[in-house]
């Protein structure tokens, strides 16, 4: 079945009235940044379990985007279908959503924790047509995991691995053929591109009163509050964006992803926590804003081996999900020199 939503010609009305939809997708803002700065780097982090660091433009970050999104239409990807990618904090996760956005699929992003369990009910029930896993995260094989499943999944008709082999290589399929050369990806995204209130991200709830439930964004939602913050934080173009939140969360999601590819700005990586790792990293990119839970401020204002001079440019943490202890945030605005937002 494909999900549907609804949203009565009042409510989208209304909304753009008030200036909180702007009508817009995704990629709309990444062609504007590509038209305006194209070697401003737009995403730059490490993959922890092979040592790789990656730093991509937002002129090599459309080209990627393209080819993944030329690679998904040749598997039969159709608008409105789903594609689920249980990634961590990695370029290919932003790649990957963008790419779903030029031709109108919808993204099931997953957390990696999820195992066997949590997978089989979630695929399922969101007909996921193509999942994508890393070979290896934390010591932990998610390729055999999908392998495992694959027999439990009835919709499922392509299954990739980043970092995989063979067949299943997500680098073989999406990467390392020129589908641009095989097909017209203008005329190709011009007839898929999706309107504004179709859906365009399925992403589940933590399932602490049941079963987990897959809730409905559209574009418009998704950007409303994206604007929303930009606006409330005062960002710019300026501002380099730090995200060791999950990008499968929604606080990485909009926070992490979405914003820097509306202000055509940097987005910094992590994907395993630390904080002196952090640190290092806010202080050699020049991170000025990140968002993240409590217990992530706690660490970086609490570890002596995080100094002032390392997070200096860090000029905003916004503090979300539990209760912010006020020691917390008197240690981190007194000993880091950071302003912490609820």
């Amino acid at each position: 079945m494909a999900f549907e939503i609804y949203l009565s010609e009042a409510r989208r009305r209304a909304e753009q009235a008030r200036g909180l939809w702007p009508n817009r997708i995704l990629t709309d803002y990444l062609d504007a940044a590509v038209g305006a700065r194209p070697e401003q780097v737009a995403i730059t982090g490490t993959n922890s379990a092979t040592g790789e660091r990656t730093t991509l433009t937002y002129a090599a970050l459309a080209r990627r985007v393209e080819r993944i999104a030329l690679g998904l239409a040749a598997l039969g990807v159709q608008p409105g279908e789903v594609v689920s990618f249980q990634l961590p904090n990695w370029w290919q996760y932003p790649a990957l959503y963008l790419a779903c956005v030029r031709i109108g699929a919808v993204a099931n992003p997953l957390m990696p924790i999820f195992r066997q369990r949590e997978l089989r009910y979630m695929l399922n029930f969101a007909e996921s047509r193509v999942v994508i896993v890393p070979a290896r995260y934390r010591d932990f094989d998610y390729a055999a995991m999908l392998a495992e499943i694959r027999p439990d999944l009835t919709t499922v008709r392509h299954g990739f691995v980043v970092g995989g082999e063979g067949a299943q290589s997500f680098e073989r399929h999406f990467l390392e053929r020129a589908w641009e050369q095989e097909a017209d990806a203008r005329a190709l995204f011009a007839a898929r591109r999706p309107d504004p209130n179709a859906l365009t991200e399925l992403l589940y709830t933590s399932g602490t009163s049941g079963e987990p439930k897959a809730v409905m964004h559209v574009s418009n939602t998704l950007l409303a509050m994206a604007l929303r913050y930009i606006d409330w934080v005062r960002l710019t173009p300026r501002d380099v964006v730090f995200m060791a939140s999950p990008l499968a969360h929604q606080t990485g999601f909009v926070y992490g992803m979405t914003i820097p590819v509306v202000l055509g700005t940097t987005l910094v990586l992590q994907d395993v926590w630390s904080a002196p790792d952090a640190a290092r990293l806010i202080q050699a990119e020049g991170a000025t804003f990140t968002m993240a839970s409590t217990p992530f401020l706690s660490d970086l204002a609490g570890n002596e081996a995080v100094t002032r001079e390392a997070v200096k440019t860090l000029r905003t943490f916004v503090c979300a999900g539990a209760p912010i202890p006020s020691v917390i945030v008197q240690k981190a605005t007194e000993r880091l020199g950071i302003e912490v937002l609820s």
